[in-house]
Order: structure tokens, then C-alpha cells, then sequence
């Protein structure tokens, strides 16, 4: 995890209160420090004092989601206020933390953020593992994914095709297979994930 505040004395009491619960930080004491660091591929999460040299806490939260760096934020302020900490939470800040607060406070804090930093990697893991799945697929059964997953029966997919429907299942079966899909359920829920669908309604 991570701590960026220009002041050293907040620096060495987090990283003291954070190392004692076992927890790796590595601090900063500014924006651009952080930027020249490489990144461990880990989770974690960033804590950020909302008034840093140079740039605002809020406008460096902004930075970091344009530069594609979605570290959970927590944020801590001896200056907060409401339209502050609404501005951070709107923009995915995990909490909003105002000095002198509780260890207990941040600690809790950072459990959730590291929570939350976990379950995105997961997610992005699970994703990019259909990825792989799915360019395994040839160019028809891509089509029977998009047209499964719009709520076609067989028949239906064997007309659009231009199939027999026996050839449409076989075709669904294989694409079950190489997706790992234990129903169609699970299939139709893979292609959300991966934002294939299409736009060919059920006849009724």
C-alpha cells in the first residue's frame, strides 16, 4: 500500500501504525514521487492527503483514473468538508478520513480499500481469462455466442445461420465446451461479461 502526504511526522506514523499490523507501505511525499515509482502488480491501496504541493489530492484522483491506475483511494484532510469528501466519494474514493482520526478508523479504512482492490483483480482476471476462451472460438460459433446470448432458440439460430437446426446445436454444444460453461445460463452470463450480444430479437 501506499501513503502520499508532504508532511514527514503523518509519513512516519502511518508507516509506523501500518507495518505494525504487518501491512508493506512504501510513502510519498508528493504527487510526482509516486508517479516515478514502479507499481508492484499487487493489491493495494493509496492513501492521500488532500492537500499536496503542486496538485490537489481531488485532481491527482482524477489523474490517476485517466492514466488507467485504479488504486482504491482513501483520502485524509485536516481541512475537510462535506462538498469535499461528496467530490472524492463520487469519484471512487473508498473513505474520507478527517485528521486526527482513530487508527482503528484507518485501519478499517484500508481493510475495505484492500477488499475492494482484490475483488477488481479477481474480476479482471476472470475477464481476461474469457478473453482467452473465447478467441478460441471459431468465426461461427462467435456468431452463435452473440446469438445465444440474445435469448435465440435453436431453431431460430439454425434459420439466421442458414443451418440445419441439428448443426446449430452442435454448434452451441462446442461453443459450451470451449467456454467451460456448466449451463446456458452460465453462458449467456460469460457473453455479458464480455459485452457480446446482438441485436436480433426472438420471434415468438
Amino acid at each position: 500500500m501506499f501513503v502520499i502526504d508532504d508532511d514527514s511526522a503523518m509519513r512516519e506514523a502511518l508507516t509506523s501504525l501500518f507495518r505494525s499490523v504487518d501491512l508493506r507501505v512504501e510513502v510519498f511525499g508528493s504527487a510526482s514521487e509516486f508517479l516515478q515509482s514502479r507499481l508492484p502488480n499487487v493489491a493495494s491501496c493509496l492513501v492521500l492527503d488532500i492537500r499536496l504541493p503542486g496538485v490537489s489530492g481531488l485532481e491527482f484522483q482524477v489523474d490517476l483514473a485517466d492514466a488507467g491506475i485504479h488504486v482504491p483511494i482513501i483520502f485524509m484532510t485536516g481541512h475537510g468538508d462535506i462538498p469535499m469528501s461528496v467530490q472524492a466519494m463520487k469519484a471512487g474514493a473508498v473513505d474520507f478520513l478527517t485528521k486526527p482520526f482513530r487508527q482503528q478508523e484507518m485501519l478499517d479504512a484500508v481493510s475495505r480499500a484492500l477488499a475492494v482492490d482484490r475483488k477488481r483483480r479477481a474480476d479482471e482476471q476472470r475477464v481476461s481469462e474469457l478473453r482467452l476462451l473465447y478467441e478460441s472460438l471459431t468465426a461461427r460459433e462467435r456468431e452463435v455466442i452473440a446469438l445465444v446470448s440474445a435469448g435465440l432458440r435453436n431453431k431460430r439460430i439454425a434459420a439466421d445461420l442458414g443451418v440445419s437446426e441439428v448443426t446449430a446445436k452442435v454448434h452451441r454444444v462446442n461453443v459450451m465446451r470451449k467456454m467451460q460453461a456448466r449451463s446456458l445460463a452460465d453462458l449467456v452470463k460469460m457473453a455479458v461479461t464480455l459485452g457480446i450480444c446482438s441485436d436480433k430479437p426472438e420471434r415468438t
